[in-house]
């Protein structure tokens, strides 16, 4: 039997050592899920899984159990005596979530353990900067880095008036154009995903996720459907799938996401240059809407910022609970949050000396 060398999966040596606290029991990563099964890659390959009564039992909240992406504790690495059990998930370094459509607090994972989110948006009437704003918003807050990918460039006469736009609100962000009609727009996307390094495809339906995944496998693996003709894109994929390439790196396939609920996310990042005109602002704790000598409301009397994007930027902090806070207030919160939750003081520490780093480059 050929053993799968679960390293070029993207397992750490953090990993290895926190899953040496179990024994008896067998590193896998989540694949699939489908209902209550799961299908976990082992070294020895993929087997169905589910998750033990004592896990179940130990969560508390949807986005605590397994997610695809997940490195999980199993208790077998075959499936020759019927499905494995998971009993423990092991610590993700970053998390691509969303709120569950229709609920308030219930937050669903749609990837986890991710290098890079490949933001997707086909330059048709898809495209939408109110939406790449807010999947920004969410991907830089996940622990990895967004590179957008914009995808049926051939269906496009406007391309360099739509990679203004959208430099002018994709601070930091590299920009990838694809096209429909050639092999080659898939290529740059190689370069994120060497041995060891995971991926995380998302966007709307229809706007060539699976078309892309299929060009980087080398061969059709993943059903494709194109946009309908009222623009609206055709559910191709129905759940999440990660995916190993054949010449490394691993790949997250997810269903198409037209609506994106906000739980947490990183306005200081996806919103800079507005935090950035925020530092002269005549008051600290300036709200940006009718205060004297502000920084922001100057900027769009001057034409340098619109309006459309400074309310989605107060729109985006009414979804998250840093309404009414500052860049600074906002940086406070979250060292709290790493603080209250998992870590404590030492996590805090690390985090302000990293940011004092960075402002000293």
């Amino acid at each position: 039997m050929n053993t799968i060398n679960m390293k070029y999966l993207g397992l750490t040596e953090d990993l290895i050592q926190e899953s040496k606290i179990y024994k008896d029991l067998f590193i896998g990563r989540v694949s699939s899920q489908y209902k209550n099964l799961y299908k976990v890659i082992t070294e020895n390959g993929e087997i169905a899984a589910e998750i033990s009564g004592k896990l179940y039992y130990r969560v508390e909240e949807l986005s605590e159990f397994p997610a695809v992406g997940d490195f999980v504790m199993v208790d077998r690495t075959d499936h020759s005596k019927g499905n494995g059990i998971i009993h423990h998930i092991l610590t993700r370094k970053s998390v691509f979530a969303r709120k569950v459509a229709g609920s308030k607090e219930d937050i669903q994972v749609v990837a986890a353990n991710i290098d890079t989110v490949f933001i997707c948006m086909s330059l048709n009437n898809d495209f939408n900067l109110r939406r790449l704003e807010r999947y920004l918003s969410i991907a830089w807050d996940s622990g990895a880095i967004p590179v957008i990918v914009l995808t049926k460039s051939d269906l496009c006469k406007e391309i360099e008036v739509r990679l203004n736009e959208i430099s002018s609100i994709a601070i930091g962000v590299e920009v990838l154009v694809t096209t429909t009609t050639s092999d080659e727009g898939y290529r740059s996307l190689k370069k994120y995903l060497p041995s060891c390094k995971t991926a995380a495809f998302i966007g709307s339906s229809g706007v060539g996720k699976s078309t892309l995944i299929n060009c980087l496998l080398g061969q059709n693996i993943l059903d494709t459907n194109g946009i309908r003709e009222d623009d609206k894109g055709r559910h191709t994929t129905t759940r999440r799938e990660l995916i190993m390439l054949p010449n490394g790196g691993v790949v997250i396939d997810t269903p198409g996401m037209r609506e994106l609920g906000i739980i947490n996310a990183d306005l200081t990042k996806s919103f800079a240059d507005i935090d950035e005109l925020a530092f002269n602002c005549k008051f600290n704790y300036c709200t940006h809407k009718n205060e004297p000598n502000c920084a922001v409301q100057q900027a769009i009397k001057d034409d340098t910022l619109s309006i459309e994007r400074l309310e989605s930027y107060w729109k985006l902090k009414r979804e998250t609970k840093y309404e009414g806070l500052n860049s600074k207030m906002i940086e406070k919160e979250k060292i709290n949050e790493m603080f209250n939750g998992m870590g404590g003081m030492k996590n805090a520490r690390k985090f302000i000396k990293e940011q004092n780093r960075k402002k000293r480059r």
